[in-house]
């Protein structure tokens, strides 16, 4: 049985030169830096199209390109950031998931405190305000249960994603070539 290899999607990546690259108002030494906000954004974005699983190379194209090879410095550079931005993802993830659970434990307990209550309220059905209660109760109960229930569903899983995209982006081919975006 063959294993089918993960695409490989390739970025195109096009600045004028070295420094629009990186945030100019980070001081740290250059392969430490943070990437620019546009550049990081185009990058995100265009990662964000693929399958979870793909692969990426990443071609930067520098129009007026520096005398040295900045395609070692280029390639430190957006693997640390993406790297440090899946770790961030891995602890947001570890912090919803610690609040999922913190919530569902608050929710069941006030759900059982509510249908508990509402169980103990005369049955007579005659007693308008008191079926309106009772079913105030049961609904509020719940309505608890909303929050617990939209992170076990829902909200973890973009953050699973987004993660495995950060991770394949640190783990990117990245090229440096002279040139710029030629306009159709």
């Amino acid at each position: 049985m063959s294993k089918t290899r993960p695409p490989v999607h390739q970025i195109e990546l096009y600045i004028s030169e070295l420094s629009a690259l990186f945030n100019s108002m980070d001081p740290t030494p250059f392969h430490h830096r943070d990437l620019d906000v546009d550049a990081r954004e185009f990058l995100e974005s265009w990662a964000m199209e693929f399958p979870q699983g793909s692969h990426f190379q990443i071609h930067v194209h520098i129009e007026n390109m520096p005398r040295e090879n900045p395609e070692p410095l280029v390639t430190e550079a957006i693997h640390n950031y993406f790297e440090y931005k899946a770790l961030l993802t891995q602890r947001s993830l570890r912090v919803l998931l610690l609040e999922g659970r913190t919530s569902l434990l608050i929710g069941l307990s006030f759900l059982a405190l509510c249908l508990l209550g509402a169980g103990m309220l005369p049955k007579s059905a005659d007693d308008t305000f008191l079926r309106v209660l009772k079913e105030s109760l049961t609904i509020s109960g719940w309505v608890a249960m909303w929050h617990p229930i939209q992170i076990f569903l829902y909200d973890w899983w973009p953050l699973v994603r987004r993660g495995r995209i950060y991770k394949h982006l640190q783990r990117a081919t990245v090229h440096v070539l002279p040139g710029k975006r030629q306009h159709a």
